[in-house]
């Protein structure tokens, strides 16, 4: 009975001393994983100018903050601000991204995960005879016979020199990067809705110029052809009133093509089949008025508000933290494994803690020679860490050039708009002048053709003026990286 307990004596020592050595490895490797190679990130700087260009006029206002949140609401249109509502919800592109999010947040917690040491239950059951020649010799013949065996196994790799917590480093850049692209597809979204239903009413606007024309054109029409049956004009006059009004008729289905091709893509755009909003949308509105002046922040705003460059941001710091996971491979690498196991010849023997197997130990690997194939690695990362830095250096540049092509083409518009409407005004007055004239037998009847002709154009122009200085404030503020904040999904950061 004294040996007996003396092997267990034995046994709870070599145990005991195993969980000392496993306890005092892991505060080492705590103490070490503040030696981490590669490079420590670093945000990118570019020097911005101090403000955008103004306008004498006052296009615009400057304001330390600038409403970005809602910014379509500055038209003051329910029927924008519903169809807004919808895309947000529906669209299937906003869909897509979010499952991207997804994915990426499933990845960095599985990068974490290797922190942590990994252990597996394990089970068997074998039937084994040795070899009579075998590595234990044998004057007779071995017996078959069976063995169970039930265990774990645990495997821990240390994070020496930081491998580990580069890849979470990286994993974490990347997620938040998917987040800033869920937030970029809003923003690309909220505009694509805004500028198709201005193309929509500019569309309809100049159906009712358009329809408005032809009615003009028809009565002159009844005049020329009363005046040609009394014999007081030649057929001349009549041909060309027909020309005029033919040609008239004919802009309605180009634009009715064009009317359709909008709801249609509204309807995408709010995740239907085409088609569903024709009832909705199909009768003839006014463009929307902006019902406020637009306000302007400062263009260091950008880096701080456009998704795309927060996204370019953070992919460079994914990028960078990489170039730490490659440098780890030039140093050593250090794994705990180890085994615990109740192996037993009968099943009713696996209930017996004294039938274990056990091992353990520490597992050190250190590349000694590769052909630079390590050291290539490092290089091939350093130098996607310099293609994403000229990427996002590029995107600040990109998204600087819109805003100014914004600004500068909204104020430029709502000069042409002034004149347009202007000009409008007068040809109208014109057509009324004219064909008080023509029935006097004042003037001829090209007088009448051409002052009709530039009062349509002259209308068509102003629809579309009207139209691109709604279109181009909806790209400044898509520029300025504004309405992401509508979107339904907002992570922090894991």
């Amino acid at each position: 009975m004294d040996a007996l307990k003396e092997v267990d004596m034995a046994k709870k020592m070599t145990m005991l001393s195993s969980a000392v050595f496993w306890v005092l490895t892991a505060i080492l490797s705590i103490l070490i994983q503040g030696c981490t190679v590669g490079k420590d990130y670093k945000s990118p700087q570019m020097t911005m100018p101090e403000q955008w260009p103004q306008d004498p006029n006052g296009s615009f206002t400057a304001a330390q903050d600038p409403n970005l949140v809602g910014w379509w609401k500055i038209f003051a249109d329910d029927s924008l601000n519903a169809l807004i509502m919808q895309a947000i919800e529906n669209n299937r592109d906003v869909k897509a991204a979010m499952h991207r999010v997804d994915a990426s947040r499933a990845l960095h917690d599985y990068t974490t995960g290797q922190y942590y040491p990994n252990v597996d239950a394990t089970g068997s059951y074998s039937r084994v005879r040795p070899s009579k020649d075998g590595v234990a010799q044998s004057s007779t013949d071995p017996k078959a016979f069976d063995l169970y065996s039930v265990g774990v196994d645990v495997l821990w790799e240390v994070d020496l020199f930081g491998k580990i917590r580069r890849a979470v480093e990286s994993s974490q850049a990347s997620y938040q990067a998917s987040i800033e692209d869920y937030r970029n597809v809003m923003v690309v979204l909220l505009a694509e809705v805004c500028r198709n239903y201005i193309d929509l009413r500019t569309t309809q606007t100049q159906i009712v110029y358009a329809l408005d024309n032809i009615d003009i054109q028809r009565r002159t029409m009844t005049l020329v052809q009363g005046r040609y049956e009394s014999e007081i004009v030649g057929e001349l006059d009549v041909r060309q009133a027909e020309v005029n009004l033919a040609n008239t008729e004919s802009a309605v289905p180009l634009l009715r093509i064009l009317e359709s091709a909008a709801i249609n893509r509204l309807a995408v755009l709010l995740g239907q089949m085409p088609g569903t909003l024709k009832d909705q949308l199909s009768e003839n509105k006014p463009l929307p008025v902006v019902q406020a002046t637009p306000t302007m922040g400062v263009p260091a705003d950008l880096l701080r508000q456009r998704p795309d460059i927060r996204r370019a941001e953070r992919q460079l710091a994914a990028q960078t933290a990489m170039i730490g996971v490659a440098t780890a491979d030039l140093y050593p690498s250090l794994q705990l494994t180890g085994t615990f196991e109740i192996r037993s010849r009968q099943l009713s023997g696996l209930d017996d803690i004294h039938n274990e197997a056990y091992s353990f130990g520490p597992g050190l690997r250190w590349n000694l020679f590769d052909a630079n194939r390590i050291k290539n690695t490092i290089k091939i990362e350093e130098a996607g860490t310099q293609e994403l830095l000229a990427n996002w250096e590029s995107t600040v540049l990109s998204a600087a050039e819109e805003v100014q092509n914004a600004i500068v083409s909204y104020t430029q518009q709502q000069y042409r708009k002034v004149s347009l409407d202007n000009s409008v005004k007068s040809s109208r007055r014109s057509v009324e002048l004219v064909e008080n004239l023509y029935k006097n037998g004042l003037v001829d009847f090209q007088n009448v053709l051409d002052s009709q002709r530039t009062l349509f154009l002259q209308q068509e122009k102003l629809a579309e003026s009207e139209g691109a200085a709604l279109k181009s404030l909806v790209l400044f503020y898509k520029s300025c990286g504004g309405g992401w904040q509508a979107g339904t999904l907002h992570y922090s950061n894991p």
